[in-house]
Order: C-alpha cells, then sequence, then structure tokens
C-alpha cells in the first residue's frame, strides 16, 4: 500500500484540531489524550505551524503527553490584524494552553521562535513566577541569542521600515524560495512539501496583513536580551540545544555561542541538517532527544 499523500497526512492532522480562546481569539492545538505519561510542550517556530512536529510526534506520543499549539498569528489559529503580537503573549497563551489542560509540571520542545517563547517561560520559572512547573527544555535550532541570529534576507526586509509593503507583497514564489533556503542542500523541501507548508502560512488570510507585525520578535529578541540569555545561564534544570549544523540561520555558529556563554553545555549538531531538524532529519532529533531524557531517569 503506498504511503498517504503528505495533503492527506495535513487533513488528517487538522482533523485532530481542538481550540481554546486567547484574549478573545481562537487558537487551535493538538495534543495526545490525557494519561500518566510525563507531558511535553511543543512549541513551534516562525512562519510556520504545530505540524512541523509530524514526522516525530508518533513516537514522542509513545512516551509523553503531547501538547502543541499553532501559536496565535500562525498555521490555522486566528491571525487578526492589528494585534500586538509578541514573545511575550505567546509565553501567555502557552502558559494558559497548559492552564486549560490541567497540566502544572512539564517539559518543553521549541524550536526557532518557539526557543525564544521557552526561554521566556524559563526565564518565569527560574524567577518563581511561572503558571506550570518546568522539568527540562531542549531547543531545536533558533536565535537563542540575538548576535547570532542571521535573519534570512526576507525577514531583515520585513524587519525594515517597508516592512509592512514587503508583507502585503508575499507571495508563493517569494515564499518557496526564502523558505527553501535555511534547508541544508541534500534536504531542501520538495514541491509537494511546499504546498503544505504554504497552506499553513496562508490559513486565515496568511501572512500579508500581519507578517511584519509577528517579525517584531527581532526587536524583543534584542531588548530581552539579558533576561532570556541569563534565563539560560541561571537554569537549575535539564537543558540540550539539537542543533542543524548547515542552518544558515542559527546552525554551527549559534551552538558555538551556546557553548562560550552557557556552564556545562549540552548539545548535539547535526551533520547536513538545516534549520528544521524535526522535519528534515527527524531519527536524528528523536535519538538526541530520547537520549537527553534517558540519561535523566
Amino acid at each position: 500500500m503506498s504511503e498517504p499523500s503528505l495533503a492527506a497526512e495535513l487533513a488528517q492532522w487538522r482533523a485532530g484540531a481542538r481550540r481554546f480562546a486567547h484574549n478573545g481569539h481562537e487558537i487551535v492545538w493538538y495534543g495526545t489524550e490525557p494519561s500518566d505519561k510525563p507531558v511535553l510542550l511543543l512549541i513551534h517556530g516562525f512562519p510556520t505551524a504545530a505540524f512541523d512536529w509530524v514526522r516525530i510526534w508518533a513516537e514522542l506520543a509513545e512516551r509523553f503527553h503531547l501538547i502543541a499549539p499553532d501559536m496565535i498569528g500562525f498555521g490555522d489559529s486566528a491571525k487578526p490584524r492589528g494585534y500586538p503580537y509578541s514573545i511575550m503573549d505567546q509565553a501567555d497563551l502557552c502558559e494558559a494552553l497548559l492552564a486549560e489542560c490541567g497540566v502544572q509540571r512539564c517539559h518543553v520542545l521549541a524550536h526557532d521562535y518557539g526557543d525564544t517563547v521557552a526561554q521566556e517561560l524559563l526565564a518565569r520559572f527560574n524567577t518563581g513566577h511561572a503558571a506550570a512547573q518546568l522539568l527540562s527544555v531542549v531547543f531545536l535550532n533558533g536565535g537563542l541569542f540575538p548576535e547570532t541570529h542571521r535573519a534570512t534576507f526576507t525577514q531583515r526586509l520585513l524587519h525594515s521600515p517597508l516592512g509592512g509593503l514587503v508583507s502585503s507583497l508575499m507571495s508563493r514564489k517569494r515564499f518557496d524560495a526564502g523558505f527553501s533556503l535555511v534547508f541544508a542542500e541534500a534536504t531542501r523541501p520538495s514541491a509537494e512539501e511546499l504546498d503544505v507548508f504554504w497552506e499553513l502560512v496562508s490559513a486565515n488570510g496568511g501572512l500579508k496583513p500581519i507578517g511584519h507585525r509577528l517579525i517584531r520578535y527581532i526587536a524583543e529578541r534584542r531588548a530581552k536580551r539579558e533576561r532570556w540569555v541569563g534565563a539560560l545561564q541561571q537554569a537549575t534544570i535539564p537543558l540540550r540545544v539539537i542543533d542543524g549544523a548547515d542552518d544558515p540561520v542559527s546552525g554551527r555558529h549559534m551552538v558555538d555561542r551556546y557553548r562560550e556563554l552557557v556552564p556545562e553545555p549540552d548539545t548535539v549538531l547535526l551533520e547536513a541538517v538545516g534549520h528544521y531538524p524535526q522535519w528534515e532529519a527527524p531519527q536524528g532529533v528523536l535519538d538526541a532527544f530520547f537520549n537527553f531524557h534517558s540519561a535523566r531517569g
């Protein structure tokens, strides 16, 4: 029997969507049924959605109770115009979802933009202001340090004074070209994969009206560098970075900086892998993730 198409896989994924309200807006999230397994909160990156986790979902679900939102402005969640998008608000959203699910303790697996959300959750936990107890955090490729984040050309334009215009001119062709470049050469997305990513990016009005607002996280990272880098340096729970080494945005150079700044750094580099390791090298991510958890009982 042939494998289902990726479009069919997305349709099946969407059929499992659950919903809750955040600041009056509908948020879509995905999860496994509650159980006695430890909870794992999965936080996706920019500009995609929780579907990024689909290639490692089944294996993670064997060991964890999974909770994964499409954050506000992303995927199938609401994408309101004029909304004050921020990392702080996305952290509030994650905490509200955990509360909605009755979760008081969880592990975190984050990627890209989601890494910064996880840093804010960690900062709250470090200072005793978290809504849930964090047990561990694993970061995939992301801008943990603003000085090592090499934004793509499109991201730089979105973050410029021309951001609103650039956002309004976003097209499928421009998306495909820019998005493909953050993958490793051997793992560039196929036309079918780009179809699915674009479907999620363009849902609910897409990025055109809001892309320049979402991208403000770049400035937010700079403004809150001390808080978010400090969260890593002051952490009392286990942390690991699993990183695609060939990522031009936050690859090997980011891991080098992590090793300089974070005490007792625990890092895994995946060679010939780019910015989306959970998509490009799912088994490598699973091996490194489960090894991290097995080493801690």
